[in-house]
């Protein structure tokens, strides 16, 4: 079905594909308007002639390959009536795969000629060692579609060298979608630019036109070069855009000035510190002075390794505040972490932060902790003592942001692993003050270079690189537990050698145990069928009663009582316990200096810059640490080369880096949290580092000139498009 009049973005599909294939796309892909498909790209290309690497495909896949017919045979079913058809195709590398068709389809047989090339889409399965697709969907190229005589525009459009294989569903394969985008482009007016002509001619950028056009029907790879190149562009402009307003915005918001006051608790503490700060931790701290003492909020990111001494640096920055007159807030992701910091805090700021008690300083502030397991009478008296002003520093998780938790004057938010915090979380701290306060956001998960300028762009940067004095190296090892069972034997005795010597251990486990799943558990069975991830209640007893014997063993996961959590939790920095049983409850800021070696089952399970964190926690005092990564992947997988790569390094911004290169992109800017389309479809944060950083340049250029990009409607409800209003707090927010 076609139309004479033009179509614009905002065409409903059905008035050009009709209602039937209209309700597919709208229910499979989301994709309702001429606008919407436009800007549904191919997934990859394929090239007629050009092997598709057949041999990679994983079983349990939804593929869609190109391939040609080789053989063809017809054999009768063993278990029921009729025959059997099965087609074996493969590509230029020698990979082949076998098709298969029950009943009697002898039209279909013909059809499958051997020697014809075909788009063949369904999900891969494995049968006696023979990789397969079970009654797949398929094109012929330049033959007929959907048993009807093909068209001239349908076999044009299989013919050129680059096939355009698109995101597709069972309902909607790729040529169906190749087909509506044909349609749509025969009478498609695309929208005015949005980038102005200025920077179009600076960059050499094609016209938006040109650029979707060529991407869903390229030429040549030179075309399609320059299409992906325009749009990718647009992507890294809106976004930036979007940042550069932001900061643009935020300086001009007046805030508070908490300017250092000479004599104050900041001089008191850096004097009773019983060591010195490091080099990087010195120039840090001065930079968030400075920040503190203006008249606008400050926005700054705070990124170092595990143990790069962090906490401190936000401490000093929260005693400045309180010298001010003022009160600083620091959100903890879990009670764990709000407690140690709690106590960590108290031992540091010593008669400093007692303030009220016996031997408390004259000048002492106090310390509380805000948590949801307080009981309602130590609940009451922490209020008070926030609300009246007279506790300077509030530590606790999102509990803090409850209603009747009234600050005096709120003047910092310290949020600690800002990735565990949603964007509504962090905002509702902020609003508990009459002014907007100054904000520090701390993450020990390295950010690369061009995530840092696309996620945090309105946020400053500071970076604590050195580890402090009497932080020991951690050694990495891959214990392979199928092909070499002894080395995971050895693994256990080994953990029993370093308590023999009076250090303790941790055992990390992917879930929890029986119920239902919690935040901190992986997914129990991936699409193959592998057994459940190991749990910590069911591993802890079989360690009791096996290689760890007569050991002192606890057990900590997110789903104890929150005093249960924090008793294990001291037990075990008191010494009383040689092994900790956990989940990734201990991943951020449990800092146990005696703890000297980790063994994490399943680690495969585990995301890269987890594993980077978890094995934070070991190596924290004068002895050196260890950490074993058990996993059953195969050597050559794809998880077991991510894991030699944890192994081999601890600069976590390489890491982070391999991290980033394993995650969906789009992710990156909030999709999981908004639940929106509008993520980044070409933009990669790591290959498109140059192009990113030429569109912040421009992005500062433009709105240094024009705000609110009044003089560019069509660019600022481009970037309105593309960058929604709830993404754009997400980005605000960091």
């Amino acid at each position: 079905m076609t139309t004479s009049e033009p179509t614009t973005v905002d065409t409903p599909l059905k008035k050009l594909v009709g209602e039937k294939t209209a309700k597919a796309l709208a229910d499979h892909l989301d994709l309702h308007t001429a606008g919407d498909l436009v800007y549904h790209f191919p997934r990859r290309y394929d090239e007629r002639g050009e092997h598709t690497d057949i041999r990679s495909l994983d079983v349990g896949e939804q593929v869609t390959v190109l391939a040609q017919v080789q053989r063809t045979a017809v054999r009768p079913m063993r278990q029921r009536r009729g025959n059997l058809l099965e087609v074996t195709v493969g590509d230029d590398s020698g990979g082949v795969l076998t098709l298969t068709f029950f009943g009697n389809q002898a039209w279909r047989e013909r059809e499958l000629r051997p020697g014809r090339w075909g788009l063949f889409a369904g999900k891969v399965t494995e049968f006696r060692g023979k990789r397969q697709l079970n009654g797949p969907e398929y094109v012929l190229l330049g033959e007929a579609v959907d048993g009807e005589a093909a068209a001239n525009e349908e076999v044009e459009e299989f013919a050129g060298a680059l096939i355009p294989v698109y995101p597709a569903a069972a309902a909607v394969p790729t040529w169906v979608i190749a087909r509506c985008v044909r349609v749509v482009l025969d009478t498609f007016t695309p929208p005015e630019d949005p980038v102005p002509a200025a920077v179009r001619a600076t960059r050499k950028l094609a016209g938006i036109g040109t650029a979707l056009r060529e991407i869903h029907r390229p030429a040549s790879k030179e075309d399609l070069y320059r299409a992906r190149h325009r749009l990718k562009w647009d992507e890294a402009f809106a976004v930036q855009l979007t940042l550069v307003q932001r900061k643009h915005r935020a300086a001009a918001w007046p805030a508070k000035a908490r300017p250092p006051r000479a004599g104050g608790l900041l001089d008191a503490f850096d004097a009773r510190l019983p060591y010195e700060l490091t080099a990087g931790q010195r120039t840090v701290g001065a930079e968030i002075a400075a920040d503190l003492a203006t008249a606008h909020p400050m926005h700054r990111l705070l990124q170092g390794e595990v143990g790069s001494g962090k906490t401190v640096v936000a401490l000093r920055a929260m005693l400045q505040v309180v010298d001010a007159g003022g009160q600083a807030a620091l959100l903890a992701p879990t009670e764990v972490l709000a407690a140690q910091h709690h106590r960590g805090m108290l031992d540091l700021l010593g008669p400093f932060g007692r303030a009220g008690e016996l031997g408390a300083a004259d000048d002492a502030t106090r310390v509380e902790l805000v948590t949801g397991s307080l009981g309602a009478a130590a609940r009451r008296q922490a209020l008070a003592e926030v609300a009246g002003g007279r506790a300077g520093i509030v530590l606790g998780t999102h509990a803090l942001l409850y209603e009747g938790v009234d600050f005096a004057d709120l003047g910092l938010v310290v949020v600690d692993e800002q990735h565990r915090f949603g964007v509504e979380q962090r905002d509702a701290l902020r609003a508990k003050a009459d002014q907007p306060p100054h904000v520090l956001v701390m993450t020990a998960t390295p950010i690369p270079r061009t995530v840092a300028m696309t996620v945090y762009g309105d946020l400053e940067t500071s970076t604590l690189s050195q580890l402090p004095q009497g932080r020991s190296p951690i050694a990495s090892h891959v214990v392979p537990a199928s092909e070499k069972p002894a080395f995971l034997e050895r693994a256990w005795r080994r953990l029993r050698e370093e308590v023999a010597a009076g250090h303790q251990a941790y055992v990390v486990c992917p879930r929890i145990g029986e119920g239902p799943q919690s935040d901190e558990e992986p997914p129990r069975e991936d699409d193959n069928g592998r057994r459940p991830p190991l749990a910590v209640t069911e591993v802890a007893p079989l360690l009791a009663e096996g290689p760890l014997h007569g050991l002192r063993i606890g057990v900590l996961h997110g789903k104890l009582p929150a005093d249960e959590k924090d008793a294990v939790m001291r037990t075990f920095a008191a010494g009383d316990l040689d092994v900790l049983v956990a989940t990734t409850v201990i991943e951020v800021g449990v800092d146990v200096p005696n703890a000297t070696v980790m063994i994490v089952l399943d680690a495969d399970r585990f995301g890269v810059s987890q594993l980077h964190q978890l094995r934070g926690r070991v190596g924290r005092g004068s002895a050196a640490g260890l950490c074993l990564l058990v996993s059953e992947a195969a050597e050559g997988s794809s998880a077991r080369e991510r894991l030699d790569a944890v192994a081999s390094t601890t600069d976590g911004f390489k890491l982070a880096e391999l991290d980033l290169e394993q995650r969906r992109e789009g992710d990156v800017l909030g999709a999981t949290q908004s639940g929106r389309r509008s993520h980044l479809r070409l933009l990669s944060l790591l290959r498109d580092a140059d192009l990113i950083r030429d569109a912040r340049a421009e992005a500062i250029a433009l709105v240094d000139e024009d705000p609110e990009l009044e003089r560019q409607p069509a660019l600022a409800a481009s970037v309105a498009a593309l960058v929604d209003a709830e993404r754009a707090e997400y980005l605000e927010k960091g």
